[in-house]
């Protein structure tokens, strides 16, 4: 397939603000446009990049902007930027909140203090009414306790790679799953056959860029236009033809994210 003709796609997770992509970040974002990426969703990971990340959106109208404390750098965040937060979500354009979640893969990991941050962004994500970017790592089980406890139904767990049984139980909650480089390599055989069943209305694609990096760029950084790739593998493994697909996840992502 042509780019001319490929589909219009939505990387719904990418550090676009990483420093890794400063050197050629306009060449990334121009390649993202001329594969036909439509919107770029970028969460942020700590409060001390929330400044580049809004500089960043508000001069490129297709990246768009959550706000939020990642589980893997709770180390640096306190209340006090909790506070901060329900500052830059009631005065920035955010559309999401996080990237949040939980990690127990760290080692020596504070659960009780990721958990703390966790549960006051799930309660600011439902008062600002935005959906929630969630990391679980090792922690499927307790971000779905969590979730429950906190009444808020809307959201995605970027990356997804938990059980298809913890999988249903999020989508019935009414949380979608994303999925990147990771689904394209055939050792990924759990994933890629919970991949191929899950509702179609459910799935978004996404690169983590400029991590996970496809199969047909191992080794090197990640960047948006690779998702192509991804989709291209996701439409090998599922029924629907690969344009449905196409369709389908974008429609899901504008969905979820109010684009």
């Amino acid at each position: 397939m042509s780019l001319n003709s490929s589909p219009i796609l939505v990387d719904s997770h990418v550090h676009l603000d990483d420093d890794r992509l400063r050197p050629d970040r306009q060449e990334v974002i121009n390649s993202a446009r001329t594969n036909r990426i439509a919107a770029q969703i970028v969460p942020a990971v700590s409060a001390q990049h929330w400044p580049r990340l809004k500089v960043l959106c508000d001069n490129y109208e297709d990246v768009y902007a959550c706000y939020g404390l990642h589980p893997c750098f709770y180390v640096e965040h306190t209340d006090e930027h909790l506070r901060d937060l329900a500052l830059w979500l009631g005065r920035e354009r955010a559309v999401g909140v996080g990237e949040c979640g939980l990690d127990y893969a760290m080692a020596g990991a504070d659960k009780a203090q990721q958990q703390h941050l966790f549960s006051a962004q799930l309660a600011l994500a439902r008062e600002f009414n935005l959906p929630t970017v969630i990391h679980a790592v090792k922690a499927v089980e307790d971000v779905i306790r969590m979730i429950r406890a906190s009444g808020h139904y809307c959201g995605m767990v970027h990356s997804f790679n938990g059980s298809i049984q913890q999988a249903s139980r999020l989508i019935d909650l009414g949380y979608m799953l994303s999925f990147g480089g990771a689904v394209t390599y055939p050792r990924a055989k759990k994933l890629r056959a919970m991949v191929s069943q899950l509702p179609l209305d459910s799935l978004l694609l996404e690169t983590d860029a400029p991590d996970q990096a496809p199969i047909s760029h191992q080794g090197q950084r990640n960047e948006t236009a690779y998702l192509v790739d991804i989709w291209q593998v996701v439409s090998e493994l599922r029924p629907e033809d690969p344009d449905t697909i196409a369709e389908a996840t974008t429609a899901n992502a504008r969905r979820l994210f109010g684009l």
